[in-house]
């Protein structure tokens, strides 16, 4: 479990995911990538291997949040893990609807 805040730059510990957090959760995370827990950007990252179901893959420039809305990360580097915030699997952040123009 991990505190973070709005851009830390994180990357996956079994894959070539890089990750920025841009809505931090107040309290304790714990955020994976792949099924593994995320390290900083700068990090040796442990040796891990990937959890074959965990392999949603990211998408970059796609945005990940919960279905709360309390965290969202932004994909900086595609990889082949899927995201996960305390077990549960993070779902790309849809586009907002535009206002009527009529």
């Amino acid at each position: 479990m991990a505190v973070f805040k709005a851009g830390t730059r994180l990357k996956s510990a079994v894959c070539s995911s890089e990750l920025m957090i841009v809505v931090a959760p107040a309290g304790d995370v714990n955020l994976t990538c792949g099924g593994a827990p995320v390290v900083e950007l700068a990090a040796d990252a442990p040796a891990a291997e990937i959890d074959p179901d965990q392999k949603a893959g990211t998408q970059m420039g796609k945005r990940y949040t919960n279905e709360a809305g309390d965290i969202e990360i932004l994909c900086t580097k595609p990889g082949e893990g899927g995201l996960a915030a305390d077990g549960t699997a993070l779902e790309i952040k849809g586009a907002k609807p535009l206002p009527s123009s009529d």
